[in-house]
């Protein structure tokens, strides 16, 4: 791994110099403000229960479908149909090498993002004097799933676009991809028929990739080692699959 540094700081640099990396920005930054001043008009109105942050992170997956898509869909398919991906592994480094550092840039630019949101809190914290706005408790459970979701998230943007050398099926892909983890595993978990008869013992394993269940445990305080087992083993399962996607790719090349 002695050349990943080298690859990494490369690969951060091409997505700051990437169009599709300012578009994400400024698509994921306009949705979270209008929800953050959404929320500011709903606790100005009346008395809530809930802390803000549990609020600001519920809509989490919709900025997480459009973002991630486009912060990795060019990472390997456009460097395969470009024929650069093919020239940098004649040199010195390996494989794995080549897919984590894209992996890594694309995942610090989504980090830094979501952490770049936390600065809405504190300033109406700073203005307002409102200390439900710093609800610790609430507020760092949300943003410790946001990163440790994450993983997983751009682990599988990186495996779609290690797919196909097209940028738009790999942004395909990675949305419905992003999608049915989510949404559908929240969709199967309201589902009564997982109760019947054979399809009993899904439902365990449904509950445990459950990420809207995930997030209500994190934004509760509720740190469960499973929760953080299922996303540390699904990061790696898809990196390990994108690092053998490219791999195959070659050997028909």
């Amino acid at each position: 791994m002695k050349h990943f540094p080298t690859l990494l700081s490369h690969e951060l640099r091409m997505l700051l110099v990437s169009p599709a990396t300012y578009v994400a920005a400024t698509l994921f930054l306009g949705f979270m403000g209008l929800v953050f001043i959404k929320i500011v008009e709903l606790y100005g109105g009346a008395p809530q229960e809930t802390s803000p942050a549990v609020v600001y992170f519920q809509l989490f997956w919709l900025p997480v479908c459009v973002m991630v898509p486009l912060l990795t869909m060019k990472c390997l398919a456009e460097e395969r149909r470009a024929g650069t991906l093919e020239t940098l592994l004649t040199t010195p480094v390996t494989t794995t090498e080549v897919v984590l550092a894209k992996f890594g840039a694309a995942y610090a630019l989504y980090a830094s993002l979501w952490a770049s949101t936390l600065g809405f809190f504190l300033v109406l914290r700073r203005y307002s004097g409102d200390e439900r706005f710093l609800d610790a408790g609430p507020l760092l459970g949300g943003f410790l799933f946001i990163a440790v979701s994450g993983l997983l998230f751009v682990a599988l943007g990186v495996l779609a676009s290690s797919l196909t050398r097209s940028q738009s099926v790999a942004g395909i892909l990675s949305c419905v991809a992003l999608a049915t983890l989510i949404l559908g595993g929240n969709a199967l978990a309201d589902s009564p028929w997982l109760e019947q008869g054979l399809l009993r013992p899904l439902r365990s394993a449904v509950d445990h990739a459950h990420v809207f269940g995930h997030r209500d445990d994190f934004a509760r305080g509720v740190i469960d080692l499973r929760h953080l087992l299922f996303y540390a083993s699904g990061t790696a399962l898809a990196l390990i699959f994108s690092v053998l996607s490219v791999e195959a790719k070659q050997l028909q090349a």
